[in-house]
């Protein structure tokens, strides 16, 4: 059952941050409930709307919200939403898991959405590690200075408990604060 979640959670992270693929999409990001539900059941004929809940609940990194019988995703967007977030001003620090090569490349260059809309950013040191593991088995975990950043103009949104969002950061905030470089 979990890796049903999995696989159903995957195609509507796809359906919902990059390809609305038919869909009526309004300017926040939110389609109908029911039309998402049509859509993924040409995949998998055997989801419900209960599923779809079940997805949404049991999401440990809070991917999708549901309101008024609609649903999005909250962050990782390829295609263009105002999601209509409030700016953080309560962190002092986040962090970024990613691979020791890329850090080396963040280090000297700064993070960039990479074909994303933002630069998505984690709440703890641990979160971070996560997001890294995805992409190699050593990752590499940075650190953004976000009270010097914010002080100097930047401005981050927070999507979930975990998840922050920035349209990009600089060399001059970011240290590296676990694992090895090239």
């Amino acid at each position: 059952m979990k890796k049903d979640r999995v696989r159903v959670s995957k195609y509507m992270s796809y359906l919902l941050r990059h390809n609305p693929d038919g869909l009526v999409m309004d300017k926040h990001g939110y389609v109908n409930l029911d039309d998402l539900i049509r859509k993924v059941r040409e995949k998998f004929p055997w989801v419900n709307k209960d599923f779809i809940r079940e997805v949404v609940e049991r999401s440990e990194k809070q991917r999708f919200e549901i309101r008024d019988e609609k649903i999005r995703a909250l962050y990782g967007h390829s295609i263009s939403v105002d999601l209509g977030l409030e700016e953080d001003d309560s962190k002092k620090v986040l962090y970024h898991g990613t691979t020791p090569e890329a850090a080396s490349r963040i280090l000297k260059e700064g993070l960039k959405p990479m074909g994303r809309r933002w630069v998505h950013l984690s709440s703890t040191t641990e979160v971070a590690r996560e997001v890294g593991y995805r992409r190699t088995r050593t990752p590499v975990i940075l650190e953004i200075d976000v009270e010097r950043a914010r002080k100097d103009g930047l401005r981050f949104y927070k999507a979930t408990d975990k998840v922050y969002l920035c349209r990009e950061v600089p060399p001059e905030y970011i240290r590296r604060v676990e694992g090895k470089g090239d």
